[in-house]
Formats: structure tokens, C-alpha cells, sequence
């Protein structure tokens, strides 16, 4: 059951103090203080909050006793639950009106936390679910496909995971129909999954028009959620690695790069780490792929002159000892940019 805590007890009393000339006491679901005008009664018990939590009404006191003030101590009631007292100091007729407006506040404040906590804690389900439905291997028990279904999800049919880095779902941007079940792994990536005939790209488009951080890349359909995932993450790695024009691509385009980027032919250390510290050089490096080796086109897609782009080349050669204008040096070159996103 939720419980207002002490700090947040002492900042609704000392706002609502500012505008209410009586002393205000917040009592928990125990009927102990955790918030007063008067700092010396925190950690006490007030007898009249635990009357008004036995009975579930308003106690007002007419009489200064030893462990109690004469006014009103109204129970905080959210849903059936009895989480705590509202009392004011003061002759009751003059501060009932006023215990009213404070228990309103606190109220909300309860609510709003409860709901925020409540969300909070489904986020979490979702993401462990799907972490868990990403790393499992062999066929699905009932269980599985029973909390699968209650996220929209039917492991009886093929899936394809769309793998979405960037992304930001802002208020003007196509919201997305309630048959894809959309999850966030983790900060900065969103899985659409899709298990119709939709195309991955026709449903991508629109979501990534006008975010320019953002990219993405869909996997083939599969029984197993997990194989789907990992062909996306590794299309995804192709399209980080040499980075076309294109922002969205399917695994199939890219099914060979893809492969040779997870494949360790020999420990060794990355040529392409020579151009790090020149940026210049990885930029014109996946120019000079992207468009397939052609002089003219490079050049026209950089906006330089052939000679600069001549010049870049062999710098490319000198550092790395590998000619990109040779193809077999060029093809190493690739593997090396893969092999960094893998």
C-alpha cells in the first residue's frame, strides 16, 4: 500500500501553510506525523488520526488534550484503501472547510504517484518480457505464449522484428496501430514487431520522415522471435558501418555483409582504426562504397573535386596499406568497417 513519506508529507504542509493561517498535520495509515506546521510532533502518533482511520470518518476535537489539539483529522481514502489523516488545528467550525481542500490536494498527489508507480512498474514488465522473449532458444511453453498474447503478441505465427535506434515518438508523429506491439529494450531503441503481411518499410517511413538521428532495420519473419532480432541488429550494424543514404534497410539487402561482419577470420588488429583521428577518410571510404567504386560519383556525392578525391584515396592507401581502388584491398577495408559495428 502506498505511504506518504515524511519529505513529501512537510512540502504539501509547508505550501499549503502559506495560504492557510492554521497549523496543518498529515498523519500516515498508522496515524503517525510525518508532516506538520509544527516540526516538534513529527514521529508522533495523533490519537485523533487513528480514530478517524478505525472509524473511516471525519474526528473532530473540541478539547486541547495531552497528545492531540482540538480540530478536524479527516481520513485520506484512495479507492477503499485509508492511507493516511488530514488535520488542522483551530476551532472546528473554522477549519473544516479548510481540512477539506487539503485532503483534496493530498489526494491527487496520491493518486498521481500511484499511477506514475504503476506505469513505471508495467515498463519494467514489458521490458523484461521482451528481454526474455529475445534471448530464449527452442519452442515456446504455454506459459510464454499466454503472457505474449497479453501484450497482442501470437507465438504461433512468424514475426518480424523492425530494430529502431533513435527513434522519438513525438506528439505529431503517426502513432502506430495496436496490432504492432512496440517495446524498448533498452533507452534509445524501439522493437515493432509485426506479424501480418504489412512491409517493414511502409510502416517505417512515415515513423523516422523528419528524424534525422534516426535509423532502422527489419529481420525476415520467424518462428522464433530471438532469430528475427538478430538479423534486424545485425542489418542495423551494416547500415552504422557504412552508412548509405538510406536510413532503413531489410535483412535480406544486406544478408552477405551482414554475415561476413560476424565472422572472425583471425584475431587481429582493425586496418580501418588508422582513419579514426581523420574523419574525412571513413566519410569518403563509405562514399567510394556506396557508390560502387565510381570516381565521378563520389566526388559529385562529397561535393569535391576528382583530384581531392584522388588525393583522399591514396592517404587512405598510406595509413591503412590498403588501395580502396584496388578491389580485394577494398573488400578487407569493408570487412573492417563491418567487423566495428558487428
Amino acid at each position: 500500500m502506498f505511504r506518504l513519506s515524511t519529505k513529501q508529507a512537510q512540502e504539501i504542509v509547508d505550501k499549503m501553510m502559506l495560504d492557510i493561517p492554521y497549523n496543518i498535520n498529515i498523519m500516515n495509515d498508522l496515524g503517525v506525523i510525518v508532516g506538520s506546521g509544527n516540526k516538534s510532533r513529527i514521529g508522533t502518533v495523533h490519537e485523533g488520526a487513528v480514530r478517524a482511520l478505525a472509524t473511516g470518518r471525519m474526528v473532530e476535537v473540541f478539547e486541547d488534550g495531552r497528545f492531540e489539539k482540538k480540530g478536524t483529522n479527516e481520513p485520506i481514502v484512495i479507492g477503499d484503501k485509508r492511507v493516511g489523516v488530514i488535520g488542522i488545528s483551530g476551532e472546528p467550525e473554522e477549519v473544516r472547510p479548510f481540512c477539506n481542500i487539503v485532503r483534496t490536494t493530498v489526494s491527487l498527489l496520491i493518486e498521481q504517484k500511484t499511477m506514475l508507480e504503476n506505469l513505471a512498474h508495467e515498463e519494467n514488465r514489458r521490458s523484461a518480457f521482451i528481454r526474455m522473449l529475445l534471448e530464449h532458444r527452442g519452442a515456446y511453453t504455454q506459459k510464454i505464449k499466454k503472457e505474449a498474447a497479453a501484450y497482442g503478441l501470437d507465438l504461433n505465427l512468424k514475426t518480424c522484428v523492425l530494430y529502431a535506434a533513435g527513434l522519438e515518438f513525438a506528439e505529431e508523429a503517426p502513432i502506430l496501430p495496436a496490432r504492432f506491439p512496440v517495446f524498448r529494450p533498452e533507452d534509445g531503441v524501439h522493437l515493432i514487431l509485426i506479424q501480418d503481411e504489412t512491409r517493414p518499410k511502409t510502416l517505417l517511413e512515415p515513423l523516422l520522415r523528419g528524424q534525422r538521428q534516426a535509423s532502422a532495420a527489419a529481420g525476415r519473419p520467424e518462428e522464433a522471435v530471438a532469430d528475427s532480432f538478430v538479423q534486424a541488429r545485425s542489418a542495423l550494424g551494416v547500415l552504422n558501418a557504412l552508412r548509405p543514404e538510406t536510413r532503413i534497410v531489410e535483412y535480406d539487402e544486406v544478408a552477405f555483409l551482414a554475415g561476413l561482419a560476424g565472422t572472425e577470420i583471425e584475431p587481429r588488429i582493425r586496418i580501418s582504426a588508422r582513419l579514426d583521428e581523420h574523419p574525412e577518410l571513413i566519410d569518403t571510404l563509405r562514399a567510394f562504397v556506396e557508390q560502387d567504386g565510381s570516381m565521378s560519383a563520389t566526388a559529385s556525392l562529397l561535393n569535391i573535386h576528382r583530384n581531392t578525391l584522388q588525393y583522399r584515396l591514396k592517404r587512405i592507401a598510406e595509413l591503412t596499406g590498403r588501395d580502396p581502388r584496388k578491389l580485394l584491398d577494398l573488400f578487407q577495408l569493408v570487412y573492417d568497417l563491418l567487423a566495428e559495428h558487428r
